[in-house]
């Protein structure tokens, strides 16, 4: 079995969350502080290759989108045979599967540096702004996954890809994000469209 599928994440029952908040699409920014606190009341560990296969729980993501100079920073996935439904598409989403120990920090940036610093090189100082969790039960994957989104403003362009979970890396226009909308993965396009508006 590949290493990451037997790492054990953060979930949280699905129950327990629509419970406490009426199921959304999309990104709910009005209830962020409720929704991370009903995440810790709630919150089990579960290793990755039992949660992706079980729809009774939801895989907390940090999803954080790198931006600077108007520019967002854009991934390509790699082929990976246990990730299918990602593979090969594009994304801003710097980030993975949360940890109970990743949510032990001071502040939520606490929280997703660590999938940061895993996924990326930069160089600079960053402005963390919380877009709100995302939430998309129209596909089989997002029906296993709940998104914290946030949007991080760089002051300059030194960053790359690090490690070996994508393909590629650059900064791109949201112009050129959307002559390639098709391209991109459903929480990405979701993004971009709140992005625009």
């Amino acid at each position: 079995m590949n290493a990451s599928m037997q790492e054990q994440i953060l979930v949280i029952p699905s129950s327990k969350l629509f419970e406490h908040h009426t199921q959304w699409y999309g990104i709910n920014h009005e209830h962020i502080e409720s929704i991370l606190a009903t995440i810790v009341q709630y919150q089990e560990s579960m290793q990755r290759s039992i949660a992706e296969n079980n729809q009774a729980y939801k895989q907390i993501i940090s999803y954080l989108i790198f931006t600077f100079d108007g520019q967002l920073f854009v991934m390509q996935r790699k082929n990976k045979p246990n990730e299918q439904a990602l593979a090969n598409k594009l994304s801003i989403g710097i980030g993975g599967h949360m940890t109970q120990t990743d949510i032990q920090g001071q502040t939520l940036f606490d929280w997703v540096s660590r999938e940061f610093e895993e996924e990326v090189t930069y160089e600079g100082n960053l402005q963390m702004h919380t877009i709100g969790f995302l939430n998309d039960d129209t596909n089989e994957v997002g029906q296993r996954h709940l998104g914290l989104v946030i949007l991080l403003k760089g002051d300059n362009r030194n960053i790359a890809i690090h490690g070996n979970e994508h393909k590629s890396g650059q900064l791109m226009s949201m112009e050129e994000c959307f002559e390639k909308l098709d391209q991109f993965e459903a929480w990405s396009q979701i993004i971009l469209q709140r992005l625009i508006s």
